[in-house]
């Protein structure tokens, strides 16, 4: 019977290297500038000015006060609700991350409605 040993001889092509953490929410952070509404838990809805944003999450300014650990829903124009948390605060700005990741065509499409 013929041995089932991996032929060591030939080189494995190795795949680039995925950008992580800190590397990778640089790399996809974008800056923008768009008005759009922030809903708490408790149906609170109010104004904010998406800042910057990556498929990760958004910074955001509001003179509304948040907690880093609320979650809100994030309404863009023309786009259902996006589920985020805040992540941390720093007087009227905010960073939160997106429950789910951004898909890369919606991220290109919100960047486009922002430079309109």
């Amino acid at each position: 019977m013929g041995s089932s040993v991996p032929d060591m001889t030939q080189p494995v092509p190795i795949p680039p290297a995925e950008p992580k953490g800190e590397e990778l929410r640089q790399a996809l952070r974008k800056a923008v500038k768009m008005r759009a509404h922030l809903r708490d838990r408790g149906q609170t809805r109010f104004e904010i000015e998406v800042t910057d944003l990556s498929l990760s999450g958004f910074r955001a300014e509001t003179s509304f006060t948040l907690w880093p650990g609320t979650v809100v829903w994030l309404t863009l124009p023309g786009l259902a609700a996006l589920e985020a948390v805040v992540a941390w605060r720093d007087k009227f700005k905010y960073g939160c991350a997106f429950a789910k990741p951004l898909h890369p065509a919606v991220f290109d499409h919100i960047v486009a409605l922002s430079q309109r």
